[in-house]
């Protein structure tokens, strides 16, 4: 997660629990990523946002296909990060970098 601040700057802490007040509820990733970033987008004011979240899925594992170590990425982008293509590269590409 990321977001370019215009002016309120949040601790690490405080990001972390937005995303387990959201991830608490029963839904689907993508709905979760879009809240995530909406959330930040309308509280915060920031020039962009930026949310890219990993999730394992126990369905995947306890139930149907059973494939442990499932995962899926969805990503959310608002602001500079969705219209500004060398920002939403340079957001990106530093979530990314310890993928490689």
């Amino acid at each position: 997660m990321a977001y370019l601040p215009a002016g309120q700057v949040l601790g690490v802490s405080k990001l972390a629990r937005i995303v387990d007040s959201f991830a608490r509820r029963l839904q689907v990733q993508e709905r979760l990523t879009d809240q995530i970033a909406d959330f930040l987008m309308k509280n915060l004011h920031p020039t962009g946002v930026a949310v890219v979240l990993e999730a394992r899925h126990s369905c995947m594992t306890i139930r149907g296909i059973q494939k442990p170590g499932a995962s899926m990425v969805t990503s959310s982008l608002r602001g500079i990060f969705k219209r500004d293509p060398r920002s939403r590269s340079e957001v990106l590409t530093l979530m990314h970098a310890d993928r490689a």
